[in-house]
């Protein structure tokens, strides 16, 4: 039977509307059972934290639990690898961290392609890290600093919470852009670097703003500056790295990521409801606490963020040449 062009074009478009329908009743139904939302670090860290706080939030508004998932091991890559080959569904989730951006260059054999398999769904938040001495250091300032390590070319010692780590990426981007020689010494996480800090035993160190304020404030360690482009809200009266060192930006961010091939049309979902999230009183009051700031972003701009960093964050562990341990 032969249909006139006219009425078989009626019949195709036909067809393709009742095709979308399900796709877009599904994606108004969603979710209609518990969602996974995959941590690939311990919990009680920041990736773990925003999670939570999300997770519950999505919760309360979304009528499904938001199941936080802690899957640590393999800097952040077996939780990542998980949601790589989840089902493309909506249902499982990555909380996604500028570690993901930084592992592509770290790890030379990763059975995944971040940028190619993990979807970018929303953006969460970015934390600055601050650029802190121990006291007996005779610089206030991110100048006096610069000149007295360039008077001392290999002699100051650098402390990060580990080799690999945004804080030894923080402090090689640090020695990339100022041109300045410091000896790196790692250390098996946040809280050992600063207490050897404190004891004197290394002269400067890039731990997060929140895990270093109080010590800045009660004179224990010397606060020269934040690393992110904008003085931060926590502690408006320290600089940014970047108004003494031409192009230097490097903060913490944290997002949400799906499985490559997760509907459009879910993806858009929890991107609206989590920027709905980063809007609430609430949240923002507690992200305040923490010394974060809100990243509302469009599924595209997480993407190019994503992208950028990776590219950004390669140059870095390649000029200092690190590896994953």
């Amino acid at each position: 039977m032969k249909f006139p062009r006219r009425k078989f074009l009626d019949l195709l478009a036909g067809a393709a509307a009742l095709t979308a329908v399900p796709r877009f009743a599904s994606a108004q139904a969603y979710p209609t059972r518990p969602v996974h939302w995959i941590v690939a670090v311990a919990p009680g860290g920041g990736n773990d934290i925003f999670a939570r706080l999300m997770g519950q939030w999505l919760s309360e508004r979304l009528g499904q639990p938001f199941i936080v998932e802690n899957r640590p091991g393999g800097g952040n890559n077996i939780g990542t690898e998980a949601v790589v080959k989840a089902p493309p569904d909506g249902y499982t989730l990555l909380l996604t961290s500028s570690n993901n951006a930084s592992n592509a260059a770290l790890y030379d054999h990763l059975n995944f392609n971040f940028i190619r398999d993990i979807a970018p769904v929303a953006g969460i938040a970015r934390t600055t890290l601050v650029m802190v001495v121990n006291p007996s250091v005779p610089a206030k300032t991110v100048p006096e600093f610069i000149a007295y390590a360039k008077a001392n070319s290999g002699k100051l010692n650098m402390a990060s919470a580990g080799a690999g780590g945004i804080g030894h990426l923080a402090g090689e981007l640090f020695k990339m852009t100022a041109g300045v020689d410091l000896f790196h010494v790692p250390y098996r996480g946040n809280g050992p670097a600063l207490t050897a800090l404190l004891a004197g035993e290394v002269d400067v160190l890039f731990p997060s703003l929140a895990s270093a304020i109080e010590y800045i404030k009660t004179g224990k360690l010397r606060g020269l500056a934040v690393t992110s482009a904008m003085r931060s809200d926590t502690m408006p009266d320290l600089p940014s790295v970047g108004e003494f060192v031409r192009g230097y930006e490097i903060s913490t961010w944290y997002g949400v990521g799906a499985p490559k091939r997760t509907p459009a049309e879910v993806i858009d979902k929890l991107n609206r409801e989590i920027n709905a999230a980063l809007a609430d009183p609430r949240l923002k009051e507690r992200f305040a606490e923490l010394g974060d700031v809100p990243m509302p972003m469009t599924p595209a701009a997480f993407g190019k963020l994503i992208a950028d960093e990776t590219e950004k964050l390669g140059k870095v562990v390649r000029f200092a040449g690190i590896k994953a341990e």
